[in-house]
């Protein structure tokens, strides 16, 4: 049996799926977090075999000597770690205690998106042209070197997180004072063309799992204008042509960063003409509620899934591409708290077995930040085999269904 450290296994939410999914697999799961173990979501609790409580997972000279004491009396085969803050750490104490995975060297490159796409670049993969600076005089001079328009974003941020665009030297003036808080910057060139993912779970150096989601629209719109109700929707056909050199380039970027075993999330962009050009990768699974979109697609359970590929190699049951599935997040109009809703019931009654789940928050909670994060107040997943008829109703319940909120 495969004993695995689990770094972080009840946070973010979406970790007890995976803390689950382990002990789904027959492994032994020792968590390791910063939370007390009472504080956990029980679908992570439940999980564990064993837990360790630390003051902090950024303090190594804390967390190490806890690892080795528990490695005195438990045989530890695997670290595993899916929050992106915490992959070095993972990295760090897989090389501590001699065990396989990704290493500091191969795990940087999934963080640093300056030294990402220097490798890419090296391996002949097209990227944004990009340079990274940690001065506002540096910002400035990379502007000269790539062109406007740019894109400005932290080298180890995850998704759009303080992510700017500029047209001109005008409008990176204005959004410079935003970024006085991000230490190290990427300004890459902006790629104007549509924009979707590349989602994996491998084992071996093998794509097991594969899939492709369309942002609609792209993430940079939906951070700018609180009204849109960001959609991201899981495609059925990956043999669509038109997707055919994004899964050949997520597939060369896997085998350029060395990446063998686990979930990756990669996006990309197809423009006007058809060429395909790199954004990002992370070493983990896709953030919101993503997937929990690719189960829908599938009927599969893709938490458990990536647990079986990482433990045992293989997945031991089939993961078939059923649905177009499309999450629709919406954000209330209004401060304060929820009050009401507008526009669901005829929705459902328009589209009713077409609709996989819906997770508003309920009329008296108080509604969320939008900007801090993209689940907003809710979401409905909608999910259909035709791509047509799906993608009409994500619209619909983008333009139709409103959240209300009044108060304080």
């Amino acid at each position: 049996m495969t004993t695995v450290l689990m770094i972080s296994p009840g946070y973010p939410a979406e970790m007890g799926f995976f803390t689950r999914g382990l002990g789904q697999a027959g492994a032994t799961v020792i968590g390791l977090g910063d939370q007390h173990q009472d504080a956990l979501p029980p679908i992570a609790r439940e999980a564990l075999d064993h837990y360790v409580q630390v003051g902090s997972l950024t303090n190594l000279g804390e967390v190490a000597p806890a690892v080795r004491e528990v490695a005195r009396h438990a045989r530890i085969d695997q670290v595993e770690c899916l929050w992106e803050p915490y992959m070095v750490l993972a990295a760090q104490l897989r090389e501590q205690l001699g065990l396989p995975g990704l290493t500091v060297a191969q795990t940087v490159p999934f963080r640093d998106k300056e030294r990402m796409k220097q490798l890419l670049d090296a391996a002949g993969l097209r990227t944004p042209r990009h340079r990274a600076t940690e001065t506002v005089a540096g910002v400035w001079a990379a502007a000269e070197q790539v062109g406007y328009p740019l894109i400005v974003k932290p080298i180890d941020g995850a998704g759009s997180a303080d992510t700017y665009r500029a047209g001109s030297a005008a409008e990176l003036d204005t959004i410079l004072p935003a970024l006085r808080h991000v230490p190290r910057v990427s300004v890459e060139e902006f790629i104007d063309g549509e924009e979707f993912t590349y989602d994996t779970i491998c084992a071996g150096g093998q794509v097991l799992v594969e899939n492709i989601c369309q942002y609609h629209p792209r993430p940079l719109q939906t951070k700018l204008h609180e009204w849109i109700s960001p959609v991201t929707l899981a495609l059925r056909d990956l043999d669509e042509p038109g997707l055919a050199g994004g899964r050949e380039l997520g597939r060369s970027v896997l085998r350029a960063l060395g990446f063998a075993d686990g979930f990756t999330h990669m996006e990309w962009y197809r423009k006007a003409d058809g060429e395909v050009v790199f954004g990002e990768i992370g070493a983990r699974p896709p953030g919101a509620r993503t997937v929990d979109v690719m189960n829908y697609a599938t009927d599969a359970d893709l938490f458990t899934a990536w647990a079986y590929a990482i433990t045992q190699g293989s997945i031991p049951f089939g993961v078939e591409r059923r649905y177009n599935a499309a999450s629709i997040f919406k954000r209330a109009q209004g401060a304060g708290r929820i009050t009401r809703y507008e526009g669901l019931d005829h929705l459902l009654a328009a589209y009713g077995e077409h609709v996989a789940a819906i997770d508003l928050l309920p009329v008296g909670a108080p509604r969320r930040d939008w900007r801090a994060t993209l689940i907003a107040d809710g979401m409905v997943i909608v999910r259909h085999p035709d791509l047509g008829p799906a993608l009409e109703m994500a619209q619909r319940f983008a333009a139709e269904l409103h959240l209300f909120a009044e108060g304080t």
